[in-house]
C-alpha cells in the first residue's frame, strides 16, 4: 500500500471535506436522482443519467478520500531531521541553468500545489532532493531535461 504524507492541517482540511461529501454532496446527488425519476421513462431521462454521472463521481472521491485518510501518515515536524531533506522540510535550491534559488515545501502528493511551492515526494524535484544535504548537487530529470540544483538551506 502506497503511504499518503499530510501534515496535521492537510489531514483535518481532508476530512473536513470526506465529511462535507458524506453529509451534503451525496445528499444533494440523492434527492436529485429522485427528481429526475420523476420525469418518467429513465432510458430517455437525461437528467437522470447526469445525476447517476454524478453520483458516481462523488462516490469515487469519497472512496479516495477515505484511502488516503486509511493509509495517511501525519507528519511530525518536530521530528524532522533538518540536515536531510524529507517530507514536511522546506528546501532552498540554487537552480543552475537560471541562476536563480527556488523554495519548495515538500509535501505528500495530496497536499502538493507546485503554484504556491509545495511540490509532491513523488514529483521529480521532491523525488530526487528527498535523502540529500545541504551543500549537494542534484540532477533531476524533468520533462523540459535535466535541471541541476544544489541544495542551499533545509528548513523543518
Amino acid at each position: 500500500m502506497e503511504k499518503h504524507y499530510l501534515t496535521p492541517e492537510g489531514k483535518a482540511q481532508l476530512e473536513e471535506k470526506l465529511n462535507y461529501y458524506k453529509t451534503v454532496r451525496r445528499p444533494e446527488v440523492v434527492k436529485r436522482i429522485g427528481i429526475a425519476r420523476e420525469f418518467g421513462d429513465l432510458s430517455e431521462n437525461s437528467e437522470y443519467d447526469a445525476a447517476k454521472d454524478e453520483q458516481a463521481q462523488v462516490e469515487a472521491e469519497i472512496a479516495e478520500m477515505e484511502n488516503i485518510l486509511l493509509h495517511a501518515e501525519v507528519i511530525d515536524k518536530k521530528k524532522l531531521n533538518k540536515d536531510v531533506v524529507s517530507v514536511g522540510c522546506k528546501v532552498t535550491l540554487f537552480d543552475e541553468e537560471f541562476d536563480e534559488e527556488v523554495e519548495y515545501r515538500i509535501s505528500g502528493s495530496s497536499e502538493s500545489d507546485p503554484r504556491n511551492g509545495i511540490i509532491s515526494n513523488v514529483s521529480p524535484v521532491g523525488k530526487a532532493v528527498i535523502g540529500h544535504s545541504k551543500g549537494e548537487t542534484i540532477t533531476v530529470q524533468t520533462p523540459g531535461g535535466k535541471t541541476n540544483y544544489k541544495i542551499v538551506r533545509i528548513e523543518v
